[in-house]
């Protein structure tokens, strides 16, 4: 068993990196940054009037064909390698500038939907501060000005970027820019700086974006946001909005006030620079779904719906802790909603999913009514409900296990139930670490890894709950003292019990720590004071119910200590089943078959095929040993 379990929890790992690693294709998006925006300079009417920058252009191409074929296995992938192969057709063929561009952004946007990847500035960068930076590393070869004339210009080839030309900006957004920044470009003299901080390189790309414009369209762009700001937080909601806006894009898109108005924002970032609302994030996503199905793409449009929860509505579910009516409403919605357009429904019933999930989220707007922040009684109630409902099933696992351990006198194998809890700990320190510093966890990601590392957790519980139920009987347990205990506790048995342990609590302190990051964001921060009380409530409570199941469980007389805690494992593994089946799919990794039937998160009851054919597979898995166990004991 100990093998299998270290085995097991080297999948888990390595799942859990796969999830996490959102940064991977970052290089292919910058190359097609690269494409959208420098290959019509490079081909007109199918000449080529520069063959050293073609020559780079067909290098790129080909290499986003090799990359994609490289990148982790994911549904999508083989779209995306078509997506690709005809980028690089097109490239070859010297096709017009406006169809490579075209091909370009749109392989882009779906390779980064495909894996996860946001690339937003973590807070406002100041561009004014990034000139400093750019007098010392850059304006040797760009010129203080940033015309590309600067003094190692003449000898360079191809010859630095000229910021100021409108005609190439035209085609390039900030986020491409801050790529070109942090990896450079091969095959030229653009190195890249990826030993500056992030949000110095921001900055840089913010500077570098606002070259281009002219004092006069400066001015036009502020009056024109002081005249009508509501409108122009339409086109543009955040920075993530911000930094991927292409101002050909956006002219063609809105016009050329929105224009004078992005050219400015470049040069003030903090405007825009507030938490979206999830809700209106949700409201986006569910235009861009119905948008494609009106265009024929219903594979395209059912990833906008996912990501309409994933991306939006999930990160307001913690304000919604005590409105469960109207957070379920809104979660069934749209789980009909992407199972229509899964299924191929008719275009009419869509339309009426899609209605009745607006008609959700307004009733969950309205009970969230009443100010943007939470106020602190509303922080205090969410924060203390969500960790005891997280630490919950946690705390029974550890409980039951550490009582086993006290039943049979080995109270020095405590150290490994220690080992379990503090290692998860650690695990979703770091976690949260990597999310606020290094990683965005994507929604898909978050329930990945919450699906993986549930189902991982039930292969152990139910290992663990068998093995306390084959000793129910004293004189099996005595003999299993006298002859195995310190062998088996020894051996695998220990990393089954400190796996068990990690397993449980580090899927609740990464679904704890998603949830608190959102709380924060949603204005949380303004009651820190009531956030922490919540929370330390609640882990006051989870220490209490701890103390409680340790202290009478082992009291019990052994045959009923042994059926209760194999049975709460059982159950807890029938939960986490639920858990896990459920966070597949509304990442999309499984099918969503709705049944007639309540929803009962607690019990990890959902109204799905899929989850009650798991749970009942684990269920009767978990008869069949126990017909096995009975029967043996009965030759015995």
């Amino acid at each position: 068993m100990g093998a299998r379990f270290r085995r097991g929890l080297a999948v888990l790992l390595l799942a859990w990196g796969a999830a996490m690693a959102a940064a991977g294709p970052g290089r292919l998006l910058h190359m097609l940054d690269y494409l959208a925006a420098d290959y019509p300079e490079m081909v007109r009417d199918g000449r080529v009037l520069d063959e050293a920058e073609y020559a780079e252009q067909v290098e790129f191409a080909t290499e986003v064909v090799r990359g994609i074929g490289r990148l982790p296995p994911d549904p999508r992938r083989e779209a995306l390698a078509a997506q690709a192969q005809a980028l690089q057709a097109a490239v070859l063929a010297k096709a017009p500038g406006a169809r490579v561009q075209g091909l370009a952004r749109s392989l882009r946007e779906a390779l980064a939907e495909a894996y996860g990847v946001v690339t937003v500035p973590r807070a406002a960068p100041d561009p004014a501060a990034a000139a400093r930076v750019f007098g010392a590393r850059c304006v040797a070869c760009h010129g203080p000005e940033g015309r590309g004339d600067g003094v190692l210009a003449a000898g360079l080839e191809p010859r630095p970027t000229d910021f100021t030309d409108r005609d190439r900006a035209a085609g390039r957004s900030v986020e491409g820019l801050y790529n070109t920044i942090t990896f450079g470009v091969p095959g030229t003299g653009m190195p890249g700086f990826s030993e500056l901080d992030e949000a110095t390189r921001w900055a840089l790309a913010f500077w570098v974006a606002a070259r281009s414009a002219t004092p006069a369209e400066l001015a036009r762009g502020q009056a024109l946001w002081a005249a009508d700001e509501a409108r122009w937080r339409g086109v543009f909601a955040d920075l993530g909005a911000l930094v991927r806006a292409v101002p050909a894009a956006v002219r063609e898109a809105h016009g050329a006030d929105a224009e004078a108005v992005l050219a400015w924002l470049r040069t003030q970032p903090a405007q825009v620079a507030g938490a979206a609302d999830p809700l209106a994030v949700t409201r986006a996503w569910l235009d861009r779904a119905w948008a494609r199905l009106r265009e024929g793409d219903r594979e395209g449009a059912y990833e906008a719906a996912l990501a309409a929860y994933l991306e939006g509505f999930e990160l307001v579910e913690p304000r919604l802790q005590g409105h469960g009516a109207e957070r379920r409403a809104v979660e069934e919605a749209m789980t009909a909603l992407r199972e229509g357009l899964r299924r191929g429904a008719a275009e009419d019933e869509v339309e009426a999913a899609m209605r009745r999930v607006r008609e959700a989220l307004d009733a969950a707007e309205a009970v969230l009514a009443g100010g943007e922040a939470l106020g602190p009684g509303t922080a205090f109630v969410a924060s203390l409900v969500i960790l005891l409902r997280e630490g919950l099933e946690a705390i029974l696992i550890v409980a039951v296990i550490a009582a086993t351990l006290v039943q049979a006198g080995r109270r020095d194998a405590m150290r490994w139930v220690h080992l379990g809890w503090i290692g998860a700990l650690a695990a979703g320190g770091a976690t949260w670490w990597l999310s606020t510093n290094v990683l965005r966890i994507s929604g898909a990601s978050r329930e990945v890894t919450e699906g993986v590392t549930a189902l991982l957790a039930v292969a152990v519980l139910l290992y663990v709950g068998f093995w306390l139920h084959s000793r129910t009987h004293a004189d099996r347990w005595q003999r299993f003292l006298k002859e195995r205990v310190h062998d088996a506790l020894r051996g695998g048995a220990l990393w089954a019990l400190a796996g068990s342990v990690f397993l449980a609590v580090y899927r609740e302190v990464f679904e704890t720590i998603l949830f608190y990051q959102a709380l924060w964001s949603q204005g949380a921060s303004e009651a820190a004071w009531a956030l922490w009380a919540g929370l330390g409530a609640a882990a006051a409570a989870l220490v209490v119910i701890a103390a409680l199941i340790l202290r009478f469980s082992v009291r019990l007389p052994l045959r009923v200590f042994f059926n209760v805690n194999a049975a709460i494992l059982f159950v807890l593994a029938l939960v986490f089943t639920g858990h896990g089946v459920a966070a597949l799919q509304e990442a999309g990794w499984l099918p969503v078959d709705l049944l007639p039937l309540p929803r009962i998160e607690l019990l990890g009851l959902y109204p799905t095929l899929e989850t009650l054919a798991a749970q009942g597979l684990v269920l009767a898995l978990g008869a069949g040993l126990l017909w096995h166990e009975a029967r043996r004991g009965a030759s015995a």
